[in-house]
């Protein structure tokens, strides 16, 4: 066999086996195959940045150590910092559902509003505004349910509603119901946040001191327990009424409580105020209040409370009666 007819079989068997080398190819096909080997296919990717991207509201900030953590987190804790143990503030509603037995509320004198007697300015618009807000409850709700199985009238303050000022309907409701725990023998727990009394209603507002207390009095007097819970912030007349006249007085951990706000009382003494004045801490310290409670251990600390209280023992104590 010629050497040119070996050359050309050996192409085509190395063709057929490893491709066409280039020197095997014609100028133009070998421009193609070069182009070829730096070519690379696109594809449609999508963007790293629209993949990742998380909804702003999914995250919450501690207001207090900075510590951003996902939002489900800070619920499931109950609006307590994971990391600092920051309580923030929670709403009337969760404390309702926090405080009660699935299924057993039952809103009491929730059809009662506020009017505006004096007339004060603006007041009537401000009123509206804080309904559409807040509801219908005023800053108060107020209605009987089952702890642990045990009846309880229970009374929460609305923040969101004014600040939890205390007005007419305010007094009115709690002193409705601490009349009702009185005379159906029934404790009485009121969770307190407010601001004081409302200014709007003047005189009338302040009256709700003695009115509240009075029914308070009667609660107290029919040897009925009466157990405070005090909640960032409680000032003002609230303060200075039923939220310091428990049996029991509990409050949250950092929670500002006191009559008069701090810058008043330093213009007023001429001092400097102690680090940690009027928070929950230090009123524990000085003997003003009961005890700290976590928001956590709340429930169960108020359901213990009733118990040594009213003499009802727990399902875990009927057991071990069964057992021995």
């Amino acid at each position: 066999m010629s050497t040119l007819a070996q050359e050309t079989l050996q192409c085509e068997i190395r063709g057929a086996l490893f491709g066409p080398r280039v020197s095997d190819l014609q100028p133009k096909s070998v421009t193609m195959a070069i182009m070829a080997w730096f070519k690379k296919e696109r594809r449609t990717r999508t963007s790293q940045r629209e993949r990742l991207e998380i909804p702003p509201d999914a995250w919450e900030k501690c207001d207090v150590c900075g510590h951003v953590d996902i939002r489900e987190r800070f619920e499931r804790a109950l609006r307590v910092c994971p990391e600092c143990g920051h309580h923030r503030r929670f709403q009337a509603r969760e404390y309702i559902e926090l405080l009660s037995d699935e299924g057993t509320w039952r809103e009491l004198y929730g059809k009662l509003r506020s009017k505006d007697a004096l007339p004060f300015e603006h007041y009537l618009d401000r009123l509206e505004k804080a309904y559409a807000k807040a509801g219908d409850g005023d800053a108060v709700l107020t209605g009987t349910a089952r702890l642990e199985g045990m009846p309880i009238h229970l009374a929460v303050m609305n923040f969101t509603f004014m600040g939890g000022s205390m007005g007419s309907v305010v007094g009115e409701k709690i002193a409705r119901l601490a009349r009702r725990s009185a005379e159906k023998r029934i404790p009485l727990i009121i969770v307190s946040t407010s601001g004081g009394a409302r200014m709007q209603e003047g005189v009338l507002s302040l009256m709700q001191m003695a009115k509240t207390s009075t029914q308070i009095a009667r609660v107290q007097a029919a040897a009925v327990p009466f157990i405070s819970v005090l909640t960032d912030p409680t000032t003002g007349g609230v303060s200075a009424s039923y939220a310091m006249q428990g049996d029991v007085i509990i409050a949250e951990p950092g929670a500002v409580i006191g009559f008069a706000g701090p810058r008043v009382i330093k213009q007023t003494i001429g001092q400097d105020l102690p680090e940690g004045f009027q928070t929950s801490e230090f009123l524990f310290e000085h003997g003003q209040i009961d005890d700290v409670v976590p928001r956590g251990s709340l429930r169960d600390t108020i359901a213990r409370l009733l118990r040594h209280m009213t003499g009802v023992g727990s399902a875990y104590d009927d057991e071990l009666d069964e057992a021995g």
